[in-house]
């Protein structure tokens, strides 16, 4: 389950002013307690002064798309339609799925793309970029916990210290080598 964790912390700027930042980071976890765990355990390498988690709440995503060319996040609205044939109209079933791209047409395309291979007809009918600064999916240390089945191939789920450069066929290919 992916819970959204709202992280407050200061920093000095440029201008030796303290800047108070209140940002959002999406974690995967089993509970909220877990999720509250891993806040603690993943922000204590990327912010270095003291934080406070101001909330966490349930995401509404039903899946994540992570694409490392992508530098920013962004909620789109899938809508799934069948056809109720008995009152011969069309039902719609909304889910929200977060897509990294760089825009909203990145994103637009990127989400297309993944459901290319889909059987049931769909609309996107909104592509917003997201306050999400971050996603940590579960890692357990061993190997990768996957994002969802239905993720395309060339989208690996992120691993805590991912950088967003360089080529992922290239990691995938060394890890496979590792394997092996």
């Amino acid at each position: 389950m992916w819970y959204e964790c709202k992280i407050k912390y200061s920093r000095i700027d440029e201008d030796d002013r303290v800047k108070t930042f209140n940002q959002p980071y999406l974690f995967d976890a089993m509970s909220f307690t877990e999720a509250e765990a891993r806040v603690n355990e993943e922000m204590v390498q990327y912010i270095s002064t003291e934080f406070k988690i101001t909330n966490i709440k349930v995401a509404n995503f039903a899946e994540i798309c992570p694409n490392e060319a992508g530098d920013r996040w962004f909620k789109c609205k899938l809508s799934c339609i069948t056809l109720d044939e008995e009152k011969g109209s069309e039902k719609r079933a909304n889910s929200y799925i977060l897509v990294q791209a760089n825009d909203v047409k990145d994103a637009y395309d990127i989400l297309a793309a993944s459901l290319a291979d889909t059987v049931s007809n769909f609309e996107i009918p909104s592509v917003v970029e997201s306050p999400i600064l971050d996603v940590f999916p579960y890692y357990d240390g061993e190997k990768e916990a996957p994002l969802n089945e239905e993720v395309p191939e060339n989208l690996r789920p992120l691993e805590p210290n991912d950088s967003f450069e360089g080529n992922n066929e290239n990691a995938i290919n060394e890890k496979e080598e590792i394997q092996d």
